[in-house]
């Protein structure tokens, strides 16, 4: 829906970081029946960023939030809240965004996690422009951060070629000019919630030996029903998100979508009638990072003159639960 907010909303500046060490496809091949070529045919993935023995979701967090911070020229102790996108955080509490306060000494921030699949990132983006627009807030620390290779079965190449760690961070604050957010929806469709699943270890199923045995500590995923879903479900809440801003797809300078599957991204592209060249698309190097993927579009669609200021940018994500939401900001 377009959004009144009684103070306009900003975006300050964007922020990345992922980890040293990078799996290519090759380096799969021989830790599960795969090829290079599978891999790219299958999802346009050519290499990830993996965690490092010792390295968790907040470390990555806490760097990409001060690039972000650095880059909008403000320090931690003028943020007032930080708000972090995860489904691998640390430990189950206190969750990541308290302890990245307490990395960056933010010391007059609040802080909390938001858990929504992918499409985390998309939420907390919505709800920190929410908090800036009612007046709540003013300076807020928004970061998608993922070290999904710890959760993931590295024998089932269903998975295990698919995902990447890292994070990336914006940085929102009042605006003295115009409103940069122009619309937004979230949409969740709980009953497939089977379709992209971490089942053990809390309430439901108890961490014990028949969990471990069973591999339940690990990401599934039903690939094809998500494929499908994504497809019939994306193009046309794009469409009712744009016109419901009073935007026609043809306004949209850019394009980022959830960096899951490239087949996935140029199948909506297709069903929108978009030229490939409007998305901004990175999952060849850094595959499936999950919360944080959007935010390191985003951020690398800056740093290299894809999107220029004054550029409307689409910001669209989906993920387990199924959640799916999308923002429209004019940088």
């Amino acid at each position: 829906m377009t959004l009144k907010f009684a103070v306009p909303v900003a975006l300050l500046g964007t922020g990345m970081y992922v980890p040293e060490r990078v799996v290519t496809n090759d380096e799969l091949t021989k830790m599960v029946e795969t090829s290079d070529e599978w891999i790219i045919e299958r999802t346009g993935i050519k290499e990830r960023h993996i965690a490092s023995e010792g390295e968790v979701t907040s470390q990555f967090a806490a760097k990409a939030g001060m690039e972000a911070l650095r880059a909008a020229g403000i320090t931690p102790e003028e943020l007032d809240m930080i708000i972090v996108a995860t489904n691998s955080p640390d430990m189950l509490f206190p969750g990541v965004g308290p302890l990245v306060q307490g990395m960056i000494k933010a010391t007059k921030a609040g802080a909390c996690d938001v858990q929504a699949g992918c499409t985390g990132c998309v939420y907390a983006l919505v709800l920190a422009s929410a908090g800036i627009g009612s007046g709540l807030w003013k300076k807020v620390l928004v970061i998608g951060a993922e070290a999904l290779s710890r959760l993931v079965d590295w024998t089932d190449r269903n998975t295990c070629v698919l995902f990447g760690d890292g994070a990336g961070a914006v940085v929102l604050g009042v605006s003295e000019g115009k409103n940069a957010v122009l619309a937004a929806e979230l949409h969740a469709d709980g009953e497939k919630g089977d379709y992209i699943a971490f089942p053990g270890g809390l309430a439901a199923r108890p961490a014990n030996h028949a969990s471990v045995d069973a591999g339940d500590h690990f990401v599934k995923m039903k690939g094809n029903e998500v494929f499908k879903y994504v497809n019939k479900v994306i193009p046309s809440f794009v469409k009712d998100v744009c016109e419901q801003a009073g935007l026609d797809i043809s306004d949209i300078d850019a394009w980022i979508f959830h960096q899951a599957n490239l087949r996935i991204i140029e199948g909506i592209l297709r069903r929108l009638n978009v030229s490939e060249e409007k998305a901004i698309v990175n999952l060849q190097k850094y595959g499936n990072t999950s919360a944080a993927s959007v935010f390191l579009a985003l951020h690398e669609g800056f740093a290299d003159g894809r999107i220029s200021r004054g550029d409307k940018v689409m910001l669209v994500s989906f993920g387990a639960g199924m959640t799916y939401g999308a923002i429209i900001l004019e940088i």
